[in-house]
């Protein structure tokens, strides 16, 4: 295996890995902090409870997101030190802003959320856990502004063959840079609904602290409608976005091989790369794909044979990664509509509590899918259009990276396998613990 290779799997590896751990961190501190305003709202001791529990595992993923996390930024050093130098006066101010401003204030005031419980009046410790909130989600917003970077870069100009920052609010404020943090936010908070959702019903299920859980699962199932039907809408408009900005990726998310105009949509198609066809197209649905595109039936939308074969994006990996995504996305809905409508009385439904308990994992294959959407359908461009992958590797060779591979996937599957067990052994448990 080659260094650009070895460089994107590892990179791939500890992304992927980090990215357990950061939606449920984004998600539950909305959640706790919604709790905990309830109680202060209306002084039922239960929801006092309720903080305390969920924001225990709260911490406890937070915890360990916040170890896999600092890795990433050491390989941009490492890995990309080409990369860094092209882009770094954009990327590393982003990255900058983020740390110094977003992580620290988020930080601070989880040793006061933590700490504070019999040390500060309600409104003010109220105040520390919607601060935490709102700074994990601040700090989730400036690396997703740095990748939307990546995926359309705007606000720079080429300068001693570098990529400098001519515009700072046109990078902070484009278009698809909004329309990505909201993707990936939302699909954040779907995920923290399900997790209280799935975590409830095993409660439930079981007839422990059966009115503490009935209150956990009537806020997770409205937070988990509400942000299901906000990702089905904005993923449309987030897909739009990509036809006009990177048409390689929408040609690869459908397995798209020809131009033209009146594109249907197939429901059922097998890739075949190597031949540049699909060996099965089944149930098309006539100007689907160009209404989705462009909003517009008979558009005209480009085909992969239009774009160089050295310019395309893995296909397979691409198309099946986006089914799995919309195809979640969809069931999500469904279950949150499911659990909304039985709110009042989970118990009634024993089948669909079931059902919520194995679907905890799911809304974490969707997130991961739809990372590996926006990041190999980007390929084999590092920064769309300006810089590819292959030019941004550090000069390091294949050993090297073979050992700090192998020494990272050990040290993630030691914090994966901790972190499962933490927060199983907690969650079931209950708030007695």
């Amino acid at each position: 295996m080659d260094v650009v290779f070895l460089s994107r799997l590892q990179f791939a590896m500890a992304t992927m890995f980090h990215f357990i751990f950061v939606p449920l961190t984004l998600g539950l501190s909305m959640l706790v902090a919604i709790m905990e305003t309830i109680y202060v709202k209306t002084g039922d001791e239960t929801y006092k409870r309720m903080a305390k529990f969920w924001g225990k595992l709260f911490l406890i993923n937070f915890a360990l997101g916040v170890v896999t996390g600092i890795t990433l930024e050491f390989q941009f050093g490492t890995n990309w030190s080409k990369y860094s130098e092209y882009v770094g006066d954009i990327f590393g101010s982003l990255l900058a802003i983020e740390a110094t401003a977003a992580f620290f204030l988020e930080s601070t005031f989880i040793a006061v959320w933590v700490f504070g419980w019999d040390k500060l009046s309600p409104k003010m410790h109220l105040l520390s856990i919607w601060l935490v909130a709102v700074a994990s989600n601040l700090s989730a917003i400036w690396i997703l502004i740095a990748n939307a970077f990546m995926q359309h870069p705007v606000g720079y100009v080429m300068r001693n063959g570098r990529a400098e920052l001519a515009n700072f609010w046109d990078v902070v404020f484009h278009k698809f840079a909004w329309l990505e943090i909201l993707h990936t936010i939302t699909g954040a908070y779907i995920l923290a609904g399900f997790f209280v959702l799935g975590v409830s019903s095993y409660h439930l299920l079981r007839s422990n602290k059966v009115d503490f859980f009935k209150k956990s699962f009537r806020i997770a199932a409205t937070f988990a409608l509400i942000f299901s039907l906000v990702e089905v809408v904005e993923g449309h408009f987030h897909g739009s976005e990509i036809a006009e900005t990177q048409p390689t990726k929408l040609a690869a998310m459908e397995s798209l091989w020809e131009t033209g105009s009146n594109v249907p949509m197939h429901l059922l198609v097998v890739p075949d790369e190597d031949n540049e066809k699909n060996s099965l197209e089944a149930i098309p649905i006539p100007g689907l794909l160009s209404f989705l595109a462009y909003h517009n039936p008979s558009a005209t939308v480009k085909g992969l044979k239009d774009f160089p074969k050295e310019e395309r994006p893995p296909v397979a990996l691409t198309f099946y990664s986006f089914r799995i995504m919309v195809g979640l996305a969809f069931l999500f809905l469904l279950l949150s509509f499911l659990a909304w409508k039985n709110k009042a009385n989970p118990l009634q439904s024993k089948g669909l509590l079931k059902a919520l308990i194995w679907a905890i994992p799911l809304p974490y294959i969707a997130n991961e899918a739809g990372w590996i959407v926006a990041e190999v359908g980007r390929q084999p461009w590092i920064v769309y259009g300006l810089m590819k992958t292959s030019d941004a590797v550090s000069p390091v060779s294949s050993g090297q990276v073979w050992f700090s591979f192998a020494l990272l996937t050990i040290l993630y599957t030691f914090l994966g396998a901790v972190d499962i067990y933490l927060l199983a052994k907690f969650a079931r448990k209950g708030p007695e613990a």
